[in-house]
């Protein structure tokens, strides 16, 4: 193949995975109703863990190396990350899983594009919308009701969104390494929840993982999780030490992005050799 060639099948590729990313965006754009009533749940769940952070640094001022404003900029922004992570459900393991019980899955085989690309690039989309339709409101009200500590360069916000988007892609390889499980099992939606527990718990969701002391704090901050919500809050914040630090940060996001991905094309070739289909 000529270089010529190459550059156009790689332009044909990129095109394909932009329209699928795309297709992912404008399949989650027509839930309006869905979208409205998980914005009025992540503001009101914002307020009540805000209210609820407020009691805690009030006793603890510096909890965990932040000022209450650092605090409630993390509820907030958290708030608005939860349904682009799919932090507590919401991904397209489930579907996945339930197209490998049936068979479906051998159709996706067939696609002219590889599996996991396929469903990074629709994942993405979701996400894309996610953050748009269910991120920006609860920011605001988190924003107008309490002080935050939100930078204002915004070379910070560009390095916050990288951030986000390494942080989306460890959880879509951990998900698609969920997804991939159904080859193997008869029922996805045990090991499903122990995952979604583990990501609530091992995020930063409940509280920032550096209010968990000693070896403990140590080892759930270089856990996958920690890529996801915690990484991006800090790199927004600037808690790290100079550019350095930040750039460490958002080193150990891709690092974990790779292994996992990497993890994932492993494990797709080997449920793809074994291609037993569940019920079918």
């Amino acid at each position: 193949m000529t270089r010529e060639g190459g550059h156009r099948r790689a332009a044909g590729t990129a095109r394909l995975y932009a329209a699928v990313a795309a297709g992912g965006f404008r399949r989650f754009a027509t839930y309006g109703t869905a979208t409205a009533a998980g914005v009025f749940t992540n503001t009101v769940f914002g307020f009540i863990v805000a209210y609820t952070y407020i009691a805690l640094w009030e006793q603890r001022p510096g909890l965990g190396g932040y000022d209450q404003a650092q605090a409630l900029t993390f509820v907030w922004v958290s708030q608005s990350l939860l349904a682009a992570g799919a932090l507590i459900g919401g991904g397209f393991q489930e579907e996945m899983q339930e197209r490998i019980r049936t068979g479906d899955i051998a159709v996706d085989l067939y696609r002219p594009a590889d599996l996991q690309m396929w469903w990074l690039a629709a994942d993405l989309g979701r996400a894309a919308f996610q953050l748009l339709g269910r991120g920006v409101v609860p920011l605001a009200a988190g924003a107008l009701a309490f002080r935050l500590a939100l930078p204002a360069a915004p070379g910070r916000w560009l390095l916050f969104l990288l951030s986000v988007l390494l942080g989306l892609v460890v959880s879509f390889a951990l998900r698609y390494l969920l997804g991939l499980c159904a080859f193997w099992l008869l029922d996805g939606s045990g090991i499903n929840m122990v995952a979604t527990l583990v990501s609530i718990f091992f995020s930063g969701m409940l509280l920032p993982l550096t209010v968990f002391p000693g070896g403990f704090g140590e080892v759930v901050r270089m856990l996958p999780w920690s890529a996801m919500l915690q990484v991006p809050l800090d790199v927004l914040m600037g808690t790290h030490a100079g550019a350095g630090g930040t750039a460490r940060a958002l080193g150990f996001q891709a690092v974990w992005a790779g292994a996992l991905l990497g993890a994932g094309r492993l494990a797709q070739a080997a449920a793809t050799r074994k291609v037993v289909v569940q019920g079918g």
